[in-house]
């Protein structure tokens, strides 16, 4: 298994941590596009991110964590569904020029209209449930200040994150701050109460520390469970089963079918027209989709008349 989510919880069940390590799922996502370094860096480490909040998902369905920036980067996109599959994929602006030195700021936010969003999407929604979608203006000058500022914002959830990745690796480190939901308390309770605030207190901050310890060249270069062990040795965490985490795209030709519908029928004729037929790669796996004139015609026809094409071929 080399690419894994490791659970664990403090002695006090008040914070809990994740590590997570992806190989195989970052090459696919790198495998059929050029990205520019900054650009592998910020995706590289919002895939983590987003396996590491994913791993707590309670529903079945998917979480879908988005960047929409107002710069040379005009969106980032991780998918992660509750069995740990992922996909992701970055869009630049057509005139991009980006420099090796490139910060957060400065691809995604240069005109202060950068947007963090995470939508959790349920499978089987109910009549009339809609995904929920919480959207931020973007604050932070790194991926995991974004998140945990959102996080404190929006879940009310201390988090606490560090990402690195490089062309061969992604990982991250996520520690959380389980909320308090203890109810209406009598004095000698609110006396014990008290105390165990103080407790609780001072594991979330023993743990912050220890995780600050930690360095980027480290976390990029070491496989997590000698991570866990440099930092946590003196800890007694309580260990998970290491979750599964694998590359999965859900592109069909219907779905690319609906994309171009949704462009009309004047703007795809007129496209055909021009190139004689329509060859489009998946954005996220780099699968080919071609469209000639009568795979286009046939998009605008009447439901009832439709021919229904093999959903796999691609031409």
């Amino acid at each position: 298994m080399t690419d894994i989510l490791q659970k664990f919880m403090f002695p006090d069940a008040t914070v809990r941590g994740e590590f997570v390590e992806l190989n195989a799922t970052w090459r696919h996502v790198l495998a059929h596009q050029d990205y520019p370094l900054p650009v592998q860096n910020l995706l590289g480490e919002l895939l983590s991110a987003a396996a590491l909040l994913c791993g707590n998902l309670k529903f079945d369905g998917s979480m879908i964590m988005q960047i929409h920036g107002d710069g040379a980067i005009k969106l980032l996109v991780v998918e992660c569904n509750d069995t740990m599959q992922m996909r992701a994929m970055a869009k630049l602006a057509e005139d991009a020029v980006i420099s090796d030195d490139a910060s957060l700021s400065e691809l995604v936010n240069a005109n202060g209209r950068g947007r963090f969003a995470i939508t959790l999407d349920p499978n089987n929604k109910m009549p009339g449930q809609q995904a929920y979608q919480g959207i931020v203006p973007l604050e932070g000058d790194s991926i995991a200040e974004v998140i945990e500022t959102y996080m404190k914002q929006s879940e009310q959830l201390d988090t606490k994150l560090w990402l690195a990745c490089n062309g061969h690796v992604s990982r991250g480190l996520l520690l959380q701050r389980l909320p308090n939901h203890g109810g209406k308390l009598s004095r000698t309770e609110h006396d014990i109460h008290t105390g165990a605030d103080d407790d609780e207190e001072e594991t979330w901050q023993r743990a912050s520390v220890l995780g600050t310890t930690l360095k980027h060249d480290e976390l990029v270069s070491t496989d997590i469970e000698t991570l866990m062990h440099r930092l946590f040795w003196e800890e007694t965490l309580r260990i998970f089963e290491p979750l599964a985490v694998t590359f999965s795209c859900s592109c069909s030709r219907e779905k690319v079918g609906n994309m171009l519908t949704m462009l009309g029928e004047a703007e795809v004729s007129e496209a055909v027209a021009s190139l004689g037929k329509l060859d489009i790669n998946c954005d996220f796996c780099g699968r080919p989709y071609s469209f000639d004139a009568v795979d286009c015609a046939q998009l605008f026809l009447p439901a009832d008349i439709k021919v229904s094409p093999d959903p796999d071929q691609t031409h």
